[in-house]
């Protein structure tokens, strides 16, 4: 029974982890789908209409079925949570996301998206839901694991160096590659590419901050969350597309690589990671969800040079090295947060039940005497009664001629 309740603990605090990293896979697989797509000629601002339409048809039938009851009020304050949650969301953050991934790379937009942990951390700090109290371990362990994850990224972006061979990639030779020539005319829009991934990392942050504020509102109601974030962030894409685009053809799809793209960032990216994030972050916080970024830009690396023919370079493997230490840094201090909280939570409890049974306990003694005070008015009465019976019986006795004195 023991090994079976350790097991059932370890699976339940293992659940936020595998759940972060099953979502670093899916957007990996994301950033190379995607990245294909848009050098084929599609348009960002329709794949974001697409992915989060697609997104709204998922993931609503859930909501409806699951979430109908109970439903929180849509007040004016909740209303604007969720359009400014959708406007940072499907609207700034993925339209600037996808035009930085069409001028740089996968890896290199993957690397930009790791400063987000470091902009949650500073946003959350700002914003007052995360305390820092630099003289305790565990704080400095999260703004250490931080600054090293950043310099990680920045390591990656800045530093090339020799071209690491992988053993998988020795034998490759694609016919076309996907990746962005950085060379003449691309390395003109490799740096416009770096400011639209900050942006897009910006927003994202901000993302993150907000959606932690409205799951106080939404604590059982997480997929209607983001329903409606995906569907008003559809209908604001809507808006942003037809003043963007003014040609007809960019709105054509078909059964090819655009469809896949849009399919797949819509079920796998946004309406399954939205909710997923939701729950982690209602658990763990919003700092612990985005530790596991730097993840994504490993395994992208990966996959990157497998299939889309991309060279890993000696910066990159040491970049890598550095955020993973960062990464393990900052979940040490969460999680080193995590166990002083529920050590904090265990005194005061115990503090109640003592308030509690010291309460108890001093009724029961003002019950007692009251008890003890009736039973002495009783005994009095009754004596009161004796008392007053003995001056009657005391003629008859006297006159009694057998109580008197015997000869």
């Amino acid at each position: 029974m023991e090994k079976l309740r350790c097991c059932g603990n370890f699976l339940e605090t293992s659940k936020p982890y595998f759940a972060m990293i099953s979502l670093q896979f899916g957007y990996a697989g994301m950033n190379i789908i995607t990245k294909v797509s848009l050098n084929r000629g599609m348009s960002h601002y329709v794949l974001v209409v697409y992915r989060h339409a697609i997104a709204t048809a998922i993931i609503a039938p859930f909501a409806i079925f699951f979430e109908r009851k109970k439903q929180p009020r849509i007040t004016f304050p909740v209303f604007m949570q969720i359009f400014i949650l959708a406007l940072l969301g499907p609207v700034i953050d993925q339209n600037f996301y996808y035009a930085g991934l069409k001028f740089t790379s996968p890896t290199f937009s993957c690397a930009m998206s790791n400063m987000l942990p470091a902009m949650t951390f500073v946003m959350a700090v700002v914003c007052r839901m995360e305390k820092v109290d630099i003289k305790k371990v565990r704080c400095q362990a999260k703004v250490v694991g931080t600054v090293v994850t950043v310099a990680g990224a920045m390591l990656m972006t800045l530093y090339k160096g020799p071209i690491v061979e992988m053993f998988w990639s020795k034998n490759i030779h694609p016919r076309k590659s996907y990746v962005t020539d950085t060379t003449g005319n691309g390395e003109k829009h490799w740096f416009l590419g770096s400011i639209f991934l900050i942006i897009a990392t910006l927003a994202w942050a901000s993302l993150f901050v907000l959606q932690n504020k409205a799951l106080k509102t939404y604590k059982s109601h997480q997929l209607s969350l983001t329903t409606m974030i995906c569907l008003i962030g559809t209908l604001q894409a809507i808006a942003v597309t037809l003043v963007m685009e003014h040609e007809e053809n960019a709105w054509k799809i078909g059964w090819d690589m655009n469809l896949l793209a849009a399919a797949y960032a819509g079920i796998v990216t946004s309406s399954l990671s939205y909710y997923i994030q939701g729950i982690v972050m209602k658990k763990r916080g919003p700092v612990f969800a985005t530790a596991f970024s730097p993840l994504m830009m490993i395994i992208v690396a990966i996959m990157g040079s497998f299939i889309l023919a991309e060279k890993i370079y000696l910066g990159g493997v040491l970049g890598a090295v550095l955020i993973v230490i960062g990464l393990y840094s900052v979940l040490w201090g969460k999680h080193k947060e995590r166990v002083e909280n529920k050590e904090e939570e265990i005194p005061e409890a115990i503090k109640a039940s003592q308030v509690n049974n010291n309460g108890n306990i001093g009724i029961s003694v003002i019950e007692d005497i009251e008890a003890n005070e009736a039973e002495l008015m009783k005994k009095t009465q009754v004596n009161n009664k004796l008392s007053s019976l003995v001056p009657i019986q005391e003629p008859s006795m006297k006159a009694n001629p057998n109580f008197g004195p015997k000869a």
